[in-house]
């Protein structure tokens, strides 16, 4: 498994020629006081896999804390068809619209990847506070 694409964003959509359309792309939240309410987000995920990677694999992404804390989960599996060299290898995508997540406290965050057999930090971002 290789991590091709993982960004949060306000949206995203899949053209029908393939392209995504990503919308607002972030990286730093800013909540008044804590724990925080993130009415919406949507995570977007672009896995590419191996030629000795097919069939159904696990795919799942853990949102952390700082501490390792998970606070949420998306699990489930892809179909990954087998595909000659000439062609470009297989990806599965994700793109998860998340509504009222709860950050407990400021810091950093991030989703972890576990595709197949494989595990990778796929996208940090920060929750701190402002002034209202």
């Amino acid at each position: 498994m290789i991590l091709r694409l993982a960004v949060l964003c306000e949206d995203a959509r899949e053209r029908p020629d393939g392209r995504l359309d990503l919308v607002g792309v972030f990286n730093e939240l800013s909540a008044p006081g804590f724990p925080a309410l993130q009415e919406s987000m949507t995570f977007v995920l672009i896995v590419e896999w191996g030629a000795d990677e097919s069939g159904e694999q696990p795919i799942r992404a853990d949102l952390v804390d700082a501490g390792g804390r998970k606070l949420l989960t998306i699990q489930g599996h892809t179909q990954v068809d087998a595909r000659p060299a000439e062609r470009a290898p297989a990806q599965t995508r994700l793109l998860m619209p998340l509504r009222k997540v709860i950050f407990p406290r400021p810091g950093r965050y991030r989703f972890d990847v576990v595709a197949g057999s494989d595990v990778a930090e796929a996208c940090t971002f920060f929750v701190g506070e402002v002034a209202s």
